[in-house]
């Protein structure tokens, strides 16, 4: 079996790619001072360069797990989310309030994808 990590660190990598499968890294915000549905539309721009990255795009998603610091922002993230979303290419999907790890995100995202 070969394991492949996309921009490994000390601590994590950005993603991993196993058995056909890329794991990504929980991806952040990068316009911090946003507000959720920007900052969604952030996140999900950096999915679609990493699936991209690994010849891989957003209709080959299997799972999803979103993280949102109050779920106050589930609709303006979903507004986004289902724009972006390939048609009937919906992966099984997770939606969780959490505290993050700064208290300026709003939402973070990680997915699982075929490549």
């Amino acid at each position: 079996m070969t394991i492949e990590r996309i921009d490994p660190a000390t601590r994590y990598s950005e993603a991993v790619i196993v058995n056909g499968l890329m794991f990504c890294s929980g991806m952040v915000p990068e316009v911090e001072s946003a507000d959720a549905r920007e900052q969604t539309r952030d996140v999900l721009a950096q999915i679609d360069r990493l699936l991209a990255r690994v010849g891989s795009d957003k209709s080959k998603l299997i799972d999803a797990t979103i993280y949102l610091t109050s779920l106050d922002d589930y609709a303006a993230m979903n507004d986004v989310w289902d724009a972006w979303l390939a048609p009937g290419c919906a992966p099984a999907r997770a939606t969780v309030e959490a505290k993050l790890a700064s208290p300026d995100w709003k939402v973070e995202i990680k997915v699982v994808a075929a490549v």
